[in-house]
């Protein structure tokens, strides 16, 4: 079984939207590697508590840990950085882990579309897809399922376009089959997503940063871009899903 942690970064309006991209991310564990995981996150969280003050229970939120911090704001913002730079560090040395990213550039799209659903449709094709080829790093059982687990966020929307996809998934055909679509449905995944609160969950909180990471190398803010940041995604190199795209070294798949 393999478990696809999910958020965003970024608003996915088109219309008076602060923002150009949206970008969503899976952090993509296999259940052999779970538990394994887990202990060196929270080894992580442990040494964070221990060196800058930060709770175990506190979120790290990488958009608010940087510009709204709230309480966190005790922290010193370079320090809070630092923090960040730490856990990106920290998923690079989790071979067997991968990460699925979606972009959506808003610029000339029109208003009617839909960059959530679009978006969310890209992840769970890829998702689907590299597991049934048998494509994602490390453990892998001889016929493995998944399970989605969001933020909680648009639960109605994300939901029934899962349903959808089960019975209804288009795809475009590549030049061996001609020219119009095939109706790959889904099969592999298991249940509706399962949502969680990301301050529950330290691999929703990686998704985040991820996310985080590669909008801020796109469009980075003044401050990211004076602490040089906007670089900070290369040091996900390791662990980025590759074959999620043929179109960027990356992997990462451009709408």
């Amino acid at each position: 079984m393999y478990l696809m942690y999910v958020d965003e970064s970024g608003d996915s309006g088109t219309t008076s939207s602060p923002t150009r991209y949206f970008t969503l991310t899976g952090i993509v564990i296999h259940e052999l590697r779970w538990n394994e995981y887990l202990e060196k996150v929270i080894s992580f969280r442990k040494r964070m508590r221990d060196k800058y003050g930060l709770l175990l229970r506190e979120e790290i939120h990488s958009a608010h840990f940087i510009n709204k911090p709230g309480a966190l704001s005790r922290i010193k913002r370079n320090d809070r950085l630092s923090i960040i730079r730490y856990f990106t560090q920290e998923l690079s040395l989790m071979t067997d882990l991968s990460i699925i990213n979606i972009v959506v550039d808003k610029h000339g799209k029109p208003p009617t579309y839909d960059v959530l659903e679009h978006a969310w449709e890209a992840l769970i094709q890829r998702f689907s897809n590299t597991m049934s080829h048998h494509n994602f790093q490390g453990p892998a059982n001889a016929d493995d399922r998944g399970i989605i687990l969001p933020d909680m966020s648009e639960v109605k929307k994300i939901t029934r376009l899962l349903r959808k996809m089960r019975k209804f998934n288009p795809v475009p055909n590549n030049s061996r089959h001609g020219d119009g679509y095939r109706n790959i449905m889904i099969k592999n995944l298991v249940e509706d997503p399962y949502f969680k609160d990301s301050k529950d969950s330290y691999f929703i909180q990686a998704a985040d940063l991820a996310a985080f990471l590669i909008y801020q190398k796109l469009s980075p803010s003044s401050y990211i871009k004076k602490k040089g940041a906007q670089n900070y995604l290369n040091r996900l190199h390791p662990v980025l899903c590759k074959v999620a795209s043929n179109e960027n070294p990356d992997g990462i798949v451009y709408l």
